[in-house]
């Protein structure tokens, strides 16, 4: 509601009787987002950008070059970790340390988010394998995905086609609820408590996906899209995949452990 002004210019309440507050409390900054890359030109993308919208800045980390992990959430809002070229089934010491890390967000139960790599690496991390597919293909481009009946429940509006770039997929982890599925690789999307990993890359921008076309010499790998229909199809269902994308990463940071809740409930 607008307040009303006096011809001279002074602002007059709404209501008669009414006093303003005097003051308003400054809100409390929100905790970063620790984010793990795995190449020195690696971004965080839409995802970063969705976080930061929100007011969360960014923690980046590159184990792969020496960074740290953190021993504890306690300071950090969530953690996502993305992709890479390389497998979760790699013995280098940064892959291990990063698939061993992700029990401190589940032991803390904090939002936790793996994206292709880092969702072949939470898979791994719950007990489940990683593998290519049986007939050597892979999704590079564009493919449809089925959200489930309890991916709707976490959240709505799923994009019918998204996008991926990888040669290996993953068994639903016991215990693991099915979020979305797809067709040469059934899981698609899944969540163990407050980690959720995805297969396909809803952080990729239009600058990324030049680059990793531009780069990359496996656009004639079997499954693989042609070039020209990755932005063709861009143009096509990047707009549902970015609303959904931006819906998803603001419920997903509301998720706390169940000893905050209870903390603040009394």
């Amino acid at each position: 509601m607008s307040f009303r002004s006096r011809k001279d210019g002074e602002n007059v309440l709404p209501f008669p009787g009414r006093r303003a507050s005097v003051a308003v409390e400054a809100a409390e900054p929100l905790l970063p987002v620790l984010i793990v890359l795995h190449q020195e030109t690696s971004t965080p993308g839409r995802v970063g950008n969705a976080l930061r919208a929100l007011g969360h800045t960014l923690d980046i980390r590159r184990p792969r070059f020496g960074d740290p992990l953190p021993e504890t959430l306690d300071r950090h809002a969530g953690a996502v970790i993305f992709g890479g070229p390389m497998s979760a089934n790699d013995g280098d010491d940064y892959v291990r340390r990063e698939i061993d890390w992700i029990e401190v967000a589940l032991r803390e139960q904090r939002p936790f988010l793996g994206i292709c790599l880092g969702a072949q690496m939470l898979a791994r991390q719950l007990g489940a394998p990683v593998a290519p597919h049986p007939e050597g293909r892979t999704q590079i481009g564009y493919y449809p995905i089925r959200p489930t009946q309890a991916g709707h429940a976490v959240c709505p509006n799923w994009p019918d086609h998204v996008y991926h770039w990888h040669r290996e997929g993953f068994e639903l982890p016991a215990g693991a609820e099915l979020l979305a599925e797809g067709d040469d690789f059934p899981v698609q999307a899944f969540q163990s408590g407050h980690a959720f990993g995805f297969q396909f890359h809803p952080d990729v921008t239009y600058a990324m996906m030049h680059r990793w076309t531009t780069r990359c010499e496996k656009m004639d790998s079997p499954g693989a899209r042609a070039l020209h229909s990755h932005f063709a199809d861009r143009a096509v269902y990047d707009v549902a995949e970015r609303a959904w994308l931006q819906q998803f990463i603001a419920g997903w940071l509301k998720r706390m452990p169940m000893s905050i809740m209870s903390e603040a409930a009394e």
